[in-house]
Formats: structure tokens, sequence, C-alpha cells
């Protein structure tokens, strides 16, 4: 009897157990892990308010944690309807000293709490205040974009969520507090970082409190916090440096309309700077869409086109690779006249040794070279430079599928293919990182966008790492490219690209596209300076002359400017 009754009372000890654990967990959940998100619902449920940030989201910084977005600082009416005394003299007094028609202000009085969408200036900021009008005040609201937003395709854009579905999906899945007119990713980095940027309450705004009934406590009494934290909001860290990005794109203004440029660390993979054209306004997006000439926020650093004369360096690694003594071959160029495939020199080069057909860009001598490798190999090599791998660290491109190196082995593509025309696909992002890893002794590394993720504390809660690469070609065949690169600048078809005093190298491309070959994307891809290189800069001009004359002298401006800057 007594060990039935023991029994009995270690299973109801046990049961109790359970039970003030599972109560435990539940408080853990509620109080420690989900506490600042309850909290910030109650403050909401408690108080009528009015955020003074746009989009109180975390920062998407630059390597040296300057913010990339170019906020702003404005000056907004707020008004709070359900204190404002005597409407109609408000909004008569407003729409005079705004300039605009009092029914839109009228309607604003007659809704919510809400931020008026007219700007300021600093006489009719002084007017407003000067009227002391309760419930409504001239404060300053923070902008998320202004003026000066860089690498805005990268970045992305805001908007509202748009429909029940997409507020759905972003409640199901995250912890953040969401409601139907907060502003989301829509793309780029900003859609991509949703989860991390967004903020559970803006560290700035203007609140009054209320009771269960929603009337105000101790009347109109009006609390200004500009500092509140906001710990579910983070940081995200980028490689890009802020300097470098404004430096291509000044540069890109003047002299690209359309077209990327990238600009790589040499030796590490780190994207530096990516931008393209035409610009976009993230702070406007309506202004953007279907690629109007006022903008587009297409991304053409990871877009795919034809390289033209740059897939070269591909042959001219596969060929060292396979038989170092290609370097001696020599070869016959008859121009317009060559049976195997027209050379951009109508006469021909004549007799031509190997390394002088790299840096006049030959096309019957790579197209020579490209039927003695086979396929087989120039789509293996193609491979180890990364021109099929569209992964970026921290960046989640969507994979294009055009992009297919098998092609190349299909009949009748090999000539074409080993002139980088025909099926051969690539995005300036992954001619950069070819390039890179000629400069890091034949080492491919993936090329890294995002650092890592920081809390709103300042401490790091994800990082992304570069690995350690893999061996695309040997350092001895990576340092005669480089060799072959240089004659390229020195006395080849790129010598618009040469940087006086530093030194340059690199490689001209003239991709003939369209369906009868009437338009040009221009191409050089190159690193400065030549002596211990430190920058690695692709640049693509779409509807260009060549890449000699389009391209090459968008990248020696860049790599000069970036140079005297250090």
């Amino acid at each position: 009897m007594d060990i039935l009754r023991q029994k009995r009372l270690v299973l109801i000890f046990s049961v109790l157990f359970i039970c003030f654990l599972g109560l435990a967990v539940q408080l853990w959940r509620i109080q420690i892990k989900n506490g600042e998100r309850y909290a910030c619902l109650a403050l909401e449920q408690g108080s009528i308010w009015v955020s003074l940030e746009d989009a109180p989201r975390g920062k998407i910084l630059d390597r040296n944690l300057v913010p990339l977005t170019g906020g702003k600082t404005e000056n907004r009416v707020v008004v709070f309807p359900q204190v404002v005394k005597d409407k109609d003299a408000a909004s008569k007094g407003l729409a005079e000293i705004l300039a605009v028609d009092e029914a839109g202000i009228k309607r604003c009085l007659d809704g919510g709490a809400c931020c008026l969408p007219y700007d300021l200036t600093a006489k009719q900021t002084e007017l407003i205040r000067q009227k002391d009008w309760t419930g409504v005040m001239a404060l300053p609201v923070q902008f998320r974009y202004g003026d000066n937003s860089l690498a805005s395709q990268t970045l992305g854009h805001l908007g509202k969520v748009s429909s029940y579905a997409e507020y759905f999906n972003l409640v199901s899945h995250s912890e953040k507090i969401y409601r139907y007119d907060d502003l989301v990713g829509k793309t780029g980095l900003e859609m991509a970082y949703e989860e991390d940027l967004k903020g559970n309450r803006p560290e700035q705004a203007v609140r009054v409190f209320k009771d269960a009934q929603g009337k105000l406590l101790g009347g109109p009494g009006f609390e200004l916090e500009e500092q509140a934290e906001d710990r579910a909001r983070r940081d995200v860290v980028l490689t890009l440096d802020s300097r470098v990005q404004q430096v291509v794109e000044d540069t890109m203004d003047r002299k690209i309309s359309i077209g990327a440029v990238v600009v790589m660390e040499a030796g590490t993979g780190d994207i530096l700077a990516m931008a393209s054209r035409p610009g976009f306004d993230p702070a406007h997006p309506e202004k953007n869409l279907g690629g109007a000439a006022e903008g587009s926020s297409f991304d053409h650093c990871t877009a795919l086109y034809q390289p033209g004369s740059v897939f070269k360096i591909v042959l001219a690694a596969a060929a060292l690779e396979e038989d170092p003594a290609s370097l001696k071959n020599r070869f016959n160029c008859l121009g317009e006249k060559d049976n195997i495939i027209h050379c951009w020199k109508e006469g021909g080069h004549g007799d031509i040794n190997f390394a002088r057909a790299f840096a006049e860009s030959c096309n019957p001598t790579f197209a020579r070279v490209g039927l003695d490798l086979g396929a087989p190999k120039l789509i293996e090599y193609a491979g180890r430079l990364g021109l099929e791998n569209q992964n970026v660290i921290g960046y989640p491109v969507v994979c294009d599928t055009r992009q297919d190196l098998d092609l190349i082995g299909e009949p009748y593509n090999l000539v074409n293919c080993s002139i980088g025309q025909g099926p051969v696909l690539v995005t300036p992002l992954q001619v950069a990182a070819m390039t890179n890893a000629i400069v890091s002794g034949g080492i491919y590394r993936e090329p890294r966008l995002v650092k890592e993720v920081r809390s709103s504390r300042g401490s790091v809660v994800k990082e992304f790492y570069i690995g350690a690469g893999s061996q695309a070609v040997s350092p001895d065949t990576a340092g005669i490219l480089r060799g072959l690169m240089e004659s390229v600048v020195d006395s080849g078809t790129g010598t618009g690209a040469a940087v006086p005093v530093f030194g340059s190298a690199g490689k001209t491309g003239s991709a003939q596209v369209g369906s009868s070959g009437e338009k040009t994307d221009a191409w050089f891809t190159g690193y400065a300076p030549r002596k211990n290189p430190r920058y690695v800069v692709t640049v693509l001009v779409e509807g260009g002359d060549s890449g000699s004359e389009s391209a090459a002298p968008v990248f020696r401006e860049i790599a000069e400017i970036l140079l005297k800057l250090e």
C-alpha cells in the first residue's frame, strides 16, 4: 500500500513539475524572448502616436559604418485631430501658411493622428510654432532616403504592404510587429534583410497617452521621444566603401548612360562598389517602374551579357595551363578574308604570336586556340574562373538559368564562343571575380557584399566569411596572364586604360549584340596599380563604340581617382 501511495505521489509531482516547467517556458518566451515586442504593443495600445521616422528600420552601412541610404531630416506638420480644439481655424490657418487647398487639410483633421505630406520652409515652421495650436506641431521628421543615396539598385527600395497575402506572409514568418501601412523591403537588400532591418517602434516619435476608453490621460500632454531604444532593428554592414562608390557613380553620371561598373578589393573578393545606370531613386520608386527614362531599378551588375573579347582571358588561361609552350605558338590572321572568322582589323594581323594576338585581341587566333582546346576544356576553365557561379556572399541573387556553359559544346558554337559571342553569357560581377582570380595568383574567390549584421547596440549577431577559395589556374599561369594584360594596356587595344605613374593592366571586349550585330556592348576589365594591385575594376557600357574607345577610358578615370584618393 505504501509503495502504491509513493508511486502516486511521484506521478502527481511529475505532472505538477511538467506543468510548472511549461509555465516557466511560456513566461520566459513572453517576458524575455518577446518581452520587448509585447512592451511595444502595450505602449502602442496605451497611446496615440505619430512616428517621426518614415521607416523605423536599421541602417545599411558601408565597411566604415557610413550609412549608404543618404537619409535626410525635414520639418513636417504633425496633427492630433482628437485634441485640436478649433479644427476650422486650424485648417484655414494651415492652408494659408502652406499655400495649399483647405479641403485637403480638413480631411486630415477629420482622421487619425498623422504627419501631413507637405515640406516646410524655415519661415513656415516658425509661423506654425507661433500659432501654438493645440494638437498641431511643426517637428523634424527623419527620412530614410535622401538626395544622395548610393548603390540604389543594390540596396533596393521600400513600399507599403500592398495586400493581405503579403501582410500574412510577413507576420507568419517574423516575430516583428507589422501594420498595414508599414514600409517594407520590396527589392534588393531591403527585401533580403527585412527580418533584420525591421524595427518594432520608432526611435523618434511624438506621443500622447490614453486610458482603456480612449480618453487622454492628464489632458493633451505630448511626450516627444527622440532617442527611444528599439532593440528589434539591426544594422547590415556591407563590404562597399562609400568613397569608392561615390567616385564610381559620379564618373558613370558623366560617361555612361546604360551600363555597369564593379570595383573589387584586389586579392580578397570584397566588393567595394557596384553601380548601374540609368540611376534609380529609392525615395520615389514609383518613378522608376518599367525602366522609365528617369531611372530604373534594374541591376546591370548581376545581369547577363555576352562578354566579347574579355572571354579570351579564359582561353589564354586554358591554353597556358594545358600547354605552357602555347605562348610561343604562331598564327596567321587574314583579317576580313580569314576563312574561320573575320577579325576586327580588316587587313589582318598577318603572322602573329600568341602574346601579341592577346594584346591585339585577334579573333582568328583565338578561334583556332578554342578549336585546339575543344569545348570540354573551355567549359572546364570558364567554370574554374567562376563564370557559371552567380553566388554573391550575403546577397541572394536570383540565378538566371540562361547562363549555361554547356552550350559551348553544342554544334557550331565553339568558334563564336571562343571570342565571347554566341551563347556565352556572363555578369559584370563574374568578370570582376575572374579578373581578381588572375590578380590573386590563380585563386578564385566568390565575391562578398555583406560583412555582418549588427544589433542595435553594435554587437555582431551574424557574420559572412570569404572561403579559402579554389585554385583555378596555377600561380605561374596567373603571372603570365598578368603580363599579357599589361601588354594590352602598353601597346594593344587597351592603351586608353593606361593609368599614369601607378600603371594598370586589363583586357578590352566588344560584343556585337542584336539580331544583326547592330549594337556593341563595350567592356574593359583590369586592375591597378600594376605592382601590388589594390583595385579590380570592370566596366560595361551598353551601346558603346568599342571596349577600347568606350570602356577603357572609364576604367582609367575611376582607377586614377581611387589611387589618388589614397
